[in-house]
């Protein structure tokens, strides 16, 4: 990852174009104010309008070279004016000398700090997206029969990191997914999503039943302290064998089955199951659900982030009908590719939440 731009020039590149568009009409205003006072005659002067320039050449920049170029052109820009207006009191030039070295040493001293806080913010970038690494594995491209994927898509570009959350294992007792979304954000949301995808890791090579599984990571976030998170889950178990897979959902927002028909699916859950660590809330227990996944099928998990993406009438994106119709990708990783950038497409002002997304396939 490279350092932020520190910029070059009274035009830094780290200016945005509607902005540079702002900095150059600025200079065109000093530029006509210098033609005004040349053609004025001797008993005036606009020469402390020459002190914006130190403060224009910094916008965007993180040199301290930068306004202290712009500030010895303007003190000299002063000087000529002083030599042309001869008659108006020295106390006046005096004073816009000393306004122009002010206002440069403050450019300056902005250009230091701001290039010491984005330093700081590459490590803390940099950090996150380590923890990012330790806690959201690489998952396998095949597992069994299964050709997987997965994205994860941050609604802030600054964002590395937050609360979804994927696994997949291959353990004796097949292969086992699960995609989850915290409640929250921020710090809390990240710890909370450690502890589920550490007691996945560990209860899904141990138990055998999907459902008991579900119970068993219920059970570890329930222990937590009170207030904390809850997490809205799917759950899918594949067998070592032949036979149907199996799908457990908590809370969360149903996967999507497109057969090789194109038609899609949503795999509901058989009766209402809480999210994990509310449970003890509602006594609900959690269900599996058989599905058959033939060879060509195609199964999609996805976190709120994709569903609740709204377009500027403030609809929510049609994410069934558009696996159906518009994202026409069989393999896992170019149909996500297709969704994400559809979905970014629908949500022209951004996405409004994190999205995770898991597609898997079948193969033949």
């Amino acid at each position: 990852m490279s350092e932020p731009d520190t910029g070059r020039g009274l035009l830094p590149r780290g200016v945005p174009g509607r902005l540079r568009t702002l900095v150059l009409v600025s200079y065109a205003l000093i530029a006509l104010a210098v033609l005004v006072d040349l053609t004025t005659g001797p008993n005036t002067t606009l020469s402390p309008v020459l002190a914006c320039v130190p403060v224009l050449a910094g916008a965007g920049s993180r040199s301290p070279k930068v306004p202290a170029t712009a500030g010895v052109l303007a003190a000299a820009g002063a000087g000529l004016l002083a030599l042309a207006n001869q008659e108006v009191p020295l106390a006046v030039h005096l004073a816009t000398l000393t306004a122009i070295a002010a206002v440069t040493l403050a450019s300056m001293a902005n250009a230091v700090l701001a290039r010491a806080r984005e330093r700081e913010l590459l490590q803390v970038r940099t950090v996150a997206e380590a923890a990012q690494r330790a806690l959201l594995r690489p998952v396998p491209a095949r597992a069994g029969p299964l050709r997987i994927a997965v994205r994860y898509v941050a609604a802030a570009a600054e964002a590395r990191i937050g609360g979804d959350l994927y696994e997949v294992l291959e353990t004796e007792h097949g292969i086992r997914i699960l995609l989850g979304d915290v409640q929250g954000k921020g710090l809390a949301a990240v710890e909370t999503a450690a502890d589920v995808l550490g007691a996945f890791r560990e209860a899904a090579r141990t138990e055998p039943d999907l459902a008991r599984l579900a119970e068993r990571l219920d059970a570890a976030l329930a222990h937590r302290p009170a207030g904390e998170r809850f997490v809205t889950a799917v759950l899918l178990g594949f067998p070592v064998g032949a036979g149907p897979a199996e799908v457990v959902n908590c809370g969360h927002p149903p996967p999507l089955l497109r057969h090789r028909s194109q038609r899609v699916t949503a795999l509901e859950p058989p009766g209402f199951a809480p999210p994990l660590a509310l449970r003890d809330l509602t006594g609900e227990p959690y269900r599996g659900r058989s599905f058959e996944l033939d060879r060509g099928d195609l199964l999609l998990l996805y976190t709120d982030g994709v569903a609740e993406a709204r377009n500027a009438a403030g609809e929510f994106y049609p994410l069934a009908a558009r696996l159906a119709t518009a994202i026409t990708a069989q393999e896992p990783d170019v149909l996500l590719g297709q969704l994400l950038a559809d979905v970014r497409s629908w949500a022209e002002g951004g996405l409004g939440d994190d999205a995770a997304v898991l597609a898997l396939r079948r193969e033949p």
